[in-house]
């Protein structure tokens, strides 16, 4: 994959998962989760990625759509257990299951199942991520990377 892909790749799931427009609130049956908001990530040696986003369901399936700042959708990820989907105008891809699609597009691994418990306060431990949650009352979200490499930095304001 050319830095180049990784870097649209990267830009894109990150725009799914969190702009000047705002977002709407995405829709869904009762007892799933779901969040819309704005995020960023910064990572060392990578152009930094900043996105509007709906993320809607759990860990084991849901649908995140990252959005371009006048509010229209870049790129759509869809996962359920066995498989990812990352759909854009440019093209789908498919993955064996959201991990490595993850990690495909950003080149390193990120803590998506955490994720879930973050935005609803709870400081789920991962190794080598420390997380912030003592303002998800007020919508903002930090989470930070340390080992291992490359280090990163995840921001994330949102509505629930």
């Amino acid at each position: 994959m050319t830095r180049a892909w990784r870097l649209f790749a990267l830009a894109l799931l990150l725009a799914v998962l969190a702009g000047c427009a705002t977002p709407r609130r995405p829709d869904v049956p009762p007892g799933m989760q779901a969040w819309s908001g704005r995020l960023s990530l910064n990572m060392d040696g990578a152009q930094p990625f900043s996105a509007g986003f709906e993320l809607k369901g759990t860990p084991a399936s849901g649908e995140l759509t990252l959005l371009t700042p006048l509010g229209g959708t870049a790129g759509v990820l869809t996962w359920s257990p066995g498989s990812a989907t990352l759909r854009s105008s440019r093209e789908t891809r498919q993955f064996a299951s959201l991990e490595a699609l993850v990690t495909e597009v950003t080149g390193t691994p990120l803590p998506v199942a955490a994720l879930f418990d973050w935005l609803e306060g709870r400081a789920t431990e991962v190794p080598g991520w420390q997380v912030d949650v003592s303002q998800v009352g007020q919508g903002r979200l930090r989470a930070q990377r340390t080992s291992p490499a490359p280090a990163a930095d995840l921001r994330v304001a949102f509505e629930h």
